[in-house]
């Protein structure tokens, strides 16, 4: 499999793999008019035609026959062209000591923290691939990316998890809160502010504290949690060292999760080597591989092992990448494996056997025959 730039022929395919999806809700319109002008912006982004501020680089994650099974995006920066909203966890503290009464009260604050730095979007895939290390792939080829062009993005990468919704589909946290101050439901709300129409939020919403507990118990209970569809997702950027810092979605609470671009493992990690072609060993780690490009870019994931000083793999990832021997690729394990078959990664064993259990039930099928 390889991740790649989207092209305007991957349309129709696209739509296909969209098809009662409810991918407004992910930044990811499936209206065809609106998302053929996405691919196309996104072919701009991708030959350098556009600003940092204005950058949307979109990739479809493509199997051996040319199938389109995944894609996902990434912008090079949000809220310089429109505000970009969310509301910061806080706290209020109130004191009467004549009454012996201390309060502290949770609060959200509107703001705009995220201004400049670039958003991970768009991530979505087939459901009969989500297995193995593919949902893996699309999600970190987009971390290498990053990698190796990191002035076209900001000092952060932030991602906005789905939040909590009832059994109709409904959000606690916008029917409690957000309901009060815009005239619609929470689907037109977000889908208006997926589609660029987010000028109105700093309009209607006010701009002073607002106090959770004013909120219902099921809107309380909702800030910062994520959907439960998200998990899997989550658990890749948080083993890329991405956690919750207090923002959440003005919209259905759901939290942000961000991290320092260079702290990112898969960013911290990587390094660039000289490809050579053969044929690893059977218990060769897999790597995330870039082939450096930009408008060509190619990302996959295979065996290989380091020798020499170059990244041997087989002829099939060379094929994928569209490279020759004694070309540089960009390279990180695609898992932070504590295996032996990782120590030219300078990948520490764990500490006890218990550890390596642990650790053994997040390995892909392909990985668990390796010993410790």
């Amino acid at each position: 499999m390889i991740v790649r730039p989207i092209r305007v022929t991957d349309l129709p395919a696209v739509l296909a793999l969209l098809e009662g999806s409810c991918r407004d809700l992910n930044n990811l319109s499936t209206d065809p008019e609106r998302l053929a002008h996405r691919v196309r912006w996104a072919q701009r982004t991708f030959a350098g035609q556009v600003e940092r501020a204005d950058a949307d680089y979109l990739f479809v994650l493509e199997d051996d026959d040319q199938q389109v099974i995944g894609i996902c995006g990434l912008s090079g920066a949000i809220g310089l062209r429109e505000p970009c909203y969310n509301y910061r966890l806080g706290l209020t503290c109130g004191s009467a000591p004549g009454l012996g009464a201390d309060r502290q009260v949770p609060t959200l604050f509107l703001c705009n923290e995220m201004t400049g730095q670039s958003l991970l979007c768009s991530l979505f895939l087939r459901r009969d691939h989500r297995q193995g290390y593919t949902g893996r792939l699309l999600s970190t080829a987009r971390l290498l990316f990053v990698a190796e062009h990191p002035a076209r993005f900001g000092d952060k990468l932030v991602a906005e998890l789905r939040g909590q919704l009832d059994s109709q589909g409904h959000s606690p946290f916008w029917d409690s809160l957000g309901r009060h101050f815009f005239k619609m439901d929470f689907h037109q709300a977000n889908r208006l502010s997926s589609h660029g129409g987010k000028a109105f939020i700093g309009e209607l919403m006010p701009r002073q504290p607002l106090y959770t507990c004013l909120l219902t118990a099921e809107a309380q209970a909702a800030i910062g949690q994520a959907h439960a569809s998200t998990e899997q997702a989550v658990n890749i950027l948080r083993d890329e060292g991405f956690n919750h810092q207090g923002c959440i979605d003005i919209f259905d609470g759901g939290p942000l999760i961000e991290a320092e671009v260079a702290k990112i493992r898969s960013v911290r990690e990587s390094q660039t080597l000289p490809l050579m072609v053969g044929t690893p060993d059977e218990q060769a780690p897999v790597w995330l591989i870039h082939n450096r490009r930009l408008e060509n870019c190619r990302i996959t994931a295979a065996p290989g092992r380091v020798v020499a000083g170059s990244l041997l793999v087989d002829r099939l990832a060379a094929k994928r990448l569209q490279l020759q021997p004694g070309d540089s690729v960009r390279v990180v394990p695609l898992l932070a494996c504590p295996s032996r078959a990782l120590a030219q990664s300078q990948i520490h064993l764990p500490s006890s056997a218990s550890d390596w259990r642990a650790t053994r039930t997040a390995l892909p099928e392909m990985l668990l025959s390796a010993k410790p």
